[in-house]
């Protein structure tokens, strides 16, 4: 029997809304991050988020945000539910991009200054290796097994293919020109790598290095060379895939299967990085030089909305 103590509780319980996600923008001239509720998409918060931060990424369970401070030369921790600043880790010289291992730990850091990837425990904040890669480390990846982190470097031009347990390079791949983003599909059997100034997305088989196909970029009205492919991120099942292309101020999607592509999202200004909501229904991306993210419905490919952020948002993740 119920008691009526009880039964308030209950019906307090019922009546609470489900908990709705946060996506957190690093906006890297204003030196902050913005907050915003993942129901309402409003802004929610704003905090500081260090000197220059770029890069920015959840741990699995959502709890901790972790953000290049480019400027710092390290990388920010901050709880996800107060916003309190948690022990930094250390980076090396400008940190720009990063990724996580899959089970959270370690963190994969490219430092663009010496030509490093520094790897580092989240946990004991300890830097466990240095890895030499090639000239501008810019993009990171890792494989849905956690086996490979792949680095990219912007003048080099090449992917390299870094063993997890050995920190040795396996392998290096040839792209197009200033590679800035590389992304893996879920099931392992595809990486995709951005080249800025190439304007080509490379469609590469981890397994053997060969480069299976490139995608290209032509939109009516708007010049080849502002066609500069940046963040790229790919749907679970694989089904499509989406392409950041900078001053073009479009998304481009792909479909995951003939990797053809079947449509261009017009955007904010400069779109850069990209991020999906934890159920991949939204596609949030950062525009630089509109000071905007805009929220793409997946299922209708159709843009939705903008909203305001802070000054020259560069990334961004959400988190449930």
């Amino acid at each position: 029997m119920l008691t009526r103590s009880t039964a308030l509780a209950a019906c307090l319980l019922a009546a609470s809304p489900a908990f709705a996600g946060k996506i957190f923008v690093s906006n890297e001239k204003g030196n902050d991050i913005t907050v915003l509720d993942g129901t309402s998409f409003e802004v929610i918060a704003t905090f500081p988020g260090g000197q220059r931060p770029r890069g920015i990424t959840a741990s699995p369970d959502g709890k901790r945000l972790y953000v290049c401070a480019s400027d710092d030369n390290l990388v920010r921790v901050f709880d996800t539910d107060s916003y309190q600043e948690l022990p930094s880790l250390p980076s090396g010289p400008d940190p720009e991009l990063f990724v996580l291992h899959p089970s959270g730990n370690p963190l994969y850091i490219a430092n663009e200054d010496d030509n490093i990837v520094t790897v580092v425990d989240v946990e004991t904040r300890t830097v466990l290796a240095e890895v030499p890669v090639g000239v501008e480390p810019e993009g990171m990846g890792v494989s849905p097994d956690g086996g490979i982190v792949v680095n990219t470097s912007e003048t080099t031009n090449m992917a390299h293919f870094i063993d997890t347990t050995s920190f040795e390079i396996v392998q290096n791949v040839l792209v197009d020109q200033r590679p800035r983003f590389a992304q893996f599909t879920a099931d392992g059997k595809s990486l995709l790598v951005s080249s800025e100034i190439g304007g080509t997305v490379s469609v590469i088989d981890p397994a053997t290095g060969e480069i299976r196909t490139k995608i290209s970029f032509a939109v009516p009205g708007v010049l080849p060379e502002a066609l500069q492919p940046v963040g790229v991120r790919v749907t679970r099942d694989g089904s499509k895939a989406y392409v950041a292309l900078g001053p073009a101020n479009r998304v481009a999607v792909i479909d995951g299967t003939t990797w053809e592509v079947t449509d261009y999202l017009l955007v904010g200004q400069r779109v850069w990085q990209l991020a999906f909501s934890p159920d991949e229904k939204y596609l949030f991306t950062t525009n630089g030089n509109s000071n905007d993210i805009s929220i793409i419905d997946v299922a209708s490919d159709e843009v939705i909305r903008s909203v305001q952020v802070g000054e020259q948002p560069w990334g961004v993740v959400a988190v449930q």
